[in-house]
């Protein structure tokens, strides 16, 4: 049975998940969450129409209302959810490719599930599989009334809201919508707010989500960023919720980039609340570096946008995120919105008489980081025990110049090798003799 990893569950569908599964995990949460609506919305990928209808109909049999967005970004669908204050269900496995699919599950509010929700729901999911309670999928519904295209017009409009003072006229902006759930929105939000748009992978056909382009694939947006002489570009992943930028030359800015570069201006404006920024043990040491500079405090906390909320809701802070794109503006939403943070870089260009490369130096400067993904036999737990013994040795042949850091992922039998170190070269051999090691004992 799938479990929730970092966010949500994921799985290759039609083996790992099914629609029986993903009709009995929606029953199970709706009862464990007690709620009387759920929203619904889904990317781009073939899987999801069916995945979607099951759901649908498995909720609609015990009585719970469904509103059906459709193809919908998982932020609007978190946005949804926060507006009405209700359970919401994103079908996505964001950057994975089409193949794979997921279930994020959002409750009340638009929050993300505690570890304790997420405890329950996969116990009470156990135990309704033993007794094979749903059987079947269940009757088909008229689904067709519960059709709800109009959330995602009303979250389109609140991101035009928020920078509607800002001019984006003199702005000529790439973006790469990964051919996933930003396809038609974002161009859309952008083009209403006067910006120059030149729009790349926005034509999805349910397989090519993520596939060599978005965020995990940046090099055709570095690439049409400087052939048509844009002021940057922005790639997001398939369900939207993060996002890397590109400047005018062609240079990736990743999401420790843009987490500094809001960090400092929010400080400026005096909106940077407790002066504190929340990240991921994930972010570079220059970002570290950067923040004692600008006199902002780093709160660090493990993988994961989940982990970042957390962060920000104890700490009653404003910011956070992760170098992999997920940045949360926790006074505005609950989840990492890759289009919201578009507009809040775009703002922050559109205002300054720099390009986003000079921002993006200022800001701070990394040290070369290398990081390895190694494919595992099996989901591993505990990693940085197994391996405690090579670690202490590659942390000392850095001598304090360089951090190590090696982790499972939280969504696939993953193991993430990742080194910073003052020189390139060193990062990489160590990192490299840290891969060796680790493939050699698990294959």
């Amino acid at each position: 049975m799938l479990t929730f990893g970092t966010d949500g569950v994921r799985g290759k569908f039609g083996t790992e998940l099914t629609e029986s599964y993903a009709a009995d995990l929606a029953v199970v949460a709706a009862q464990v969450l007690q709620c009387k609506t759920v929203v619904i919305g889904r990317d781009t990928r073939e899987s999801g129409v069916l995945l979607e209808t099951a759901i649908a109909n498995a909720l609609v049999k015990e009585g719970i209302e469904t509103q059906l967005m459709g193809v919908a970004p998982t932020p609007a669908i978190a946005f949804s959810a926060m507006r009405q204050n209700v359970v919401a269900i994103a079908i996505t496995a964001s950057h994975n490719l089409y193949q794979d699919n997921g279930i994020k599950i959002f409750g009340a509010g638009g929050r993300k599930l505690s570890d304790s929700e997420q405890e329950e729901i996969e116990k009470q999911l156990l135990e309704r599989t033993r007794k094979s309670a749903s059987g079947a999928i269940g009757a088909s519904s008229d689904l067709a009334k519960t059709a709800k295209p109009e959330l995602v017009k009303e979250y389109c409009d609140w991101l035009s809201q928020i920078v509607d003072t800002t001019d984006f006229s003199k702005l000529h902006v790439v973006l790469d919508c990964a051919n996933g759930a930003y396809s038609n929105v974002a161009p859309e939000v952008f083009t209403k707010l006067g910006a120059t748009v030149t729009t790349i992978n926005a034509t999805p056909d349910g397989r090519n989500i993520n596939e060599q382009c978005g965020a995990t694939h940046p090099a055709m947006l570095c690439s049409v960023v400087k052939s048509v002489g844009a002021h940057f570009g922005i790639a997001f992943d398939g369900d939207g919720d993060r996002l890397i930028a590109v400047d005018e030359t062609g240079e990736i800015v990743d999401g420790d980039h843009l987490i500094a570069i809001s960090a400092t201006e929010m400080k400026r404006r005096g909106t940077l609340r407790n002066n504190k920024v929340a990240v991921t043990v994930m972010t570079n040491i220059g970002f570290h570096q950067a923040m004692k500079k600008a006199e902002i405090e780093v709160v660090t906390t493990p993988v994961g946008d989940r982990s970042v909320l957390a962060a920000l809701e104890e700490n009653s802070l404003v910011l956070g995120g992760e170098q992999s794109g997920h940045i949360i503006y926790r006074d505005l939403a609950t989840t990492g919105d890759g289009l919201l943070a578009a507009l809040m870089l775009s703002a922050i260009v559109a205002g300054a008489n720099k390009t986003l490369g000079e921002i993006a130096s200022a800001a701070m400067t990394s040290f070369p980081q290398v990081l390895i993904n190694l494919r595992v036999s099996k989901r591993v737990e505990n990693i940085e025990k197994l391996f405690e013994s090579e670690i202490a040795v590659a942390e000392k042949s850095l001598q304090a110049n360089g951090r190590v850091l090696v982790r499972a992922s939280g969504t696939e039998p993953m193991v993430r090798v990742m080194v910073e170190a003052s020189q390139q070269a060193t990062a990489e051999s160590v990192a490299a003799t840290l891969a060796q090691a680790i493939t050699t004992r698990l294959g």
